[in-house]
């Protein structure tokens, strides 16, 4: 059985962090931004690490008392294992442990896999960003998740 950890994410990491950007976002970041982002002081990031594998990859930046997600990807041959649903919850738990008392995030409207996940971990659909992407205009959904009462 194998056995999936949930870490921050190193420099080690980029490499493969970058492979699975690549492969899920019409825009990827770039490695210098990803690289960045492991040294941002508000800025946190995970990986669901199975058997020295990668499976997905995360994180949030943290602003004022709110955590704002700006990845969470898995990588495709770890799909529907489970492992986005453990990434997103340590996130939650993450941010929580930061005194931060709720957490947002845009995704396509066409994505319906990840908007389930995040309806599963709680978050709330709270509106529409019209012609957010820029690769094909489409609009994203703005989700909302409380962590404190």
């Amino acid at each position: 059985m194998a056995k999936a950890i949930l870490r921050r994410i190193t420099p080690d990491d980029l490499p493969v962090v970058m492979e699975i950007e690549k492969d899920c976002f019409a825009s990827p970041w770039s490695y210098m931004d990803m690289e960045v982002e492991c040294h941002n002081a508000d800025a946190v990031y995970f990986v669901v690490d199975v058997d020295r594998e990668i499976a997905a990859y995360g994180g949030f930046w943290r602003i004022v008392d709110e955590a704002h997600i700006t990845n969470i990807a898995t990588n495709k041959d770890f799909r529907r294992c489970g492992y986005g649903e453990m990434l997103v919850r340590g996130l939650m738990d993450k941010a929580l442990s930061l005194d931060l008392t709720s957490m947002t995030l845009e995704v396509r409207v066409s994505n319906a896999p990840a908007r389930a996940l995040y309806e599963k971990c709680g978050f709330e659909l709270a509106g529409i960003r019209p012609r957010y992407y820029s690769d094909n205009k489409e609009d994203a959904c703005i989700y909302w998740a409380k962590l404190a009462e």
